[in-house]
């Protein structure tokens, strides 16, 4: 068992609630005492944190600590957008990565587990969260670096090369010079971090994936890291895989799982025979690959046959190519004919009901959102708030890992208060906001109320306030019943645009009237 008043200190990835909240939320319900920084010096987006109180705050509470989850583009640039933005040196970022070492010598009792994102590089021109001129630029970015990836491999086509030559013409110099100066500049913060893995300062490591690609400066800079992972022998010690702002649960229910001395072990039971060969939307790899890594992260194994399972995770695939969530209207095969989600809601509640196992979901049928056929399933065989977890939010990586690090906390901790709320959230977040209510928003009415998804009214502003109200009205038809019914307490909009909403809800267990 995790030993009473254990410590263990937290350094989210940003200010948002997926960030911020979720990996302390499932805390609660543990052994664990979790401190994290507060949320004033988290920064806001592009703002970057204040990185000064950030550090001070972790080597002052080290002393006492058992370990930390620390996400290093916190430390090193104030978040994950501003590790995109800032104008530091390799000297800057390789003298912040070394104050871990000496945190390390100080309090040699500290377990440390971290995460670093490979910087990311988008596929369209935005600069909602990159550079001002990504707006005019980005997709000639990305598109550059694609290229010349496929070129150096030898399969770039003709037509790609000819793209690539006007390319060249029109991207100004300069900018991009300062778009592959920054990548250069946390590609070698990445590998600092690698060398204090190697010195065992840095006990367990994952480089997390942020919108990843096959071909790209992305994918270049994964396998120079893969490369020098192997050249250390780290393997053991250091994951990359998709992913980003699940990875703070992810670590937290290893942590848990390795002061346990416990190794889960985890069925997965796919809706689709294909779905194990999908590649979901920004990611790289089949959908089966990073499932093991996502569950080996956790500090679980993925198990032979349901009978030995400690859990049995049930995989809402698509039938071959993942969509978008705001897309589910309309009649598409791959998600009618070559998958049967009935069959697999029927066995996860045969396995629940006669076999006594923990069934949780991984709804990942549909990228930034729930799949909502599946919840109406679900809701109709009483399982919504019997489950030992349940995620369908942002890109398949987010929701495996929230999913998985709920579950694994379940089988030790059961169906604790806290346990019923995060599921609760989880249903009025990933369902009803992602699904319902975002599609909705998008499709007109933020544009009616004189805003656009980019820029509202502020966090709490008019449109938060249409937001609830509707969100209210999903609840009650794709959630409440008899089993317990959501309660929001609080809506609002972390970065105010209408991509993320920040919500506190709870489970009410009385038996509507």
């Amino acid at each position: 068992m995790v030993k009473p008043n254990t410590r263990v200190l937290f350094v989210p990835l940003d200010e948002r609630p997926c960030n911020y909240e979720f990996p302390y939320l499932l805390a609660q319900g543990t052994d664990l005492q979790m401190e994290r920084p507060p949320l004033e010096w988290m920064g806001q987006k592009k703002t970057p944190g204040d990185t000064t109180r950030l550090w001070a705050w972790l080597e002052e509470r080290a002393a006492a600590a058992d370990g930390a989850i620390i996400a290093m583009d916190t430390l090193l640039y104030g978040g994950i957008v501003p590790s995109r933005l800032h104008e530091m040196t390799s000297e800057q970022v390789r003298g912040r990565v070394n104050r871990l070492r000496r945190l390390k010598q100080l309090y040699p009792q500290l377990t440390l587990y971290a995460f670093q994102l490979i910087m990311r590089c988008p596929q369209y021109s935005l600069a909602d969260e990159e550079p001002d001129y990504y707006a005019d630029w980005g997709r000639e970015i990305f598109r550059k670096g694609f290229i010349e990836h496929r070129q150096e491999l030898g399969i770039a086509t003709s037509e790609e090369v000819l793209e690539l030559t006007d390319i060249n013409q029109r991207l100004p110099v300069e900018i991009l010079g300062d778009y592959l100066g920054r990548r250069r500049v946390n590609l070698e913060a990445n590998e600092a971090a690698l060398e204090l893995v190697a010195e065992g300062v840095i006990d367990f490591m994952v480089i997390p994936q942020d919108d990843s690609a096959p071909y790209g400066y992305t994918a270049k800079d994964q396998q120079q890291l893969r490369s020098r992972i192997s050249e250390l022998a780290l393997d053991l010690n250091v994951y990359m895989y998709p992913g980003a702002d699940e990875v703070g649960c992810t670590l937290l229910a290893r942590w848990v799982n390795q002061a346990n001395q416990a190794v889960p072990l985890i069925y997965p039971r796919l809706s689709a025979l294909q779905g194990a060969f999908v590649v979901p939307l920004f990611e790289d790899r089949y959908f089966y690959e990073t499932l093991k890594y996502q569950i080996m992260a956790a500090g679980g194994l993925i198990a032979s046959s349901a009978a030995e399972a400690d859990l049995i995770l049930l995989a809402n695939t698509p039938g071959d190519t993942m969509a978008e969530a705001s897309s589910q209207q309309r009649a598409m095969a791959g998600y009618d004919v070559h998958r049967n989600v009935v069959e697999l809601v029927e066995y996860g509640a045969h396995m629940l009901h006669y076999e006594g196992k923990n069934i949780a979901v991984a709804d990942v049928g549909y990228a930034n959102g729930a799949d909502l056929k599946l919840l109406r399933l679900l809701k109709q065989k009483g399982l919504l708030f019997k489950l030992a977890g349940y995620a369908g939010w942002n890109t398949s990586s987010n929701t495996l890992g929230t999913v998985i690090a709920q579950s694994m906390l379940y089988t030790r901790y059961g169906p604790t208060i806290e346990h019923l709320d995060f599921l609760a959230l989880r249903y009025a977040e990933d369902a009803c906001y992602c699904a319902v209510v975002r599609t909705a928003m998008n499709n007109g009415i933020v544009e009616q109320m004189g805003f656009n998804k980019f820029m509202l009214d502020g966090q709490r502003g008019s449109v938060a306030a249409v937001i609830r109200e509707r969100l209210e009205r999903a609840l009650e038809e794709y959630v409440n019943g008899p089993e317990g019914c959501v309660k929001i307490t609080d809506c609002y909009m972390p970065w105010n645009r209408t991509f993320e909403v920040g919500l506190t809800v709870r489970h009410d267990a009385e038996e509507r009237g």
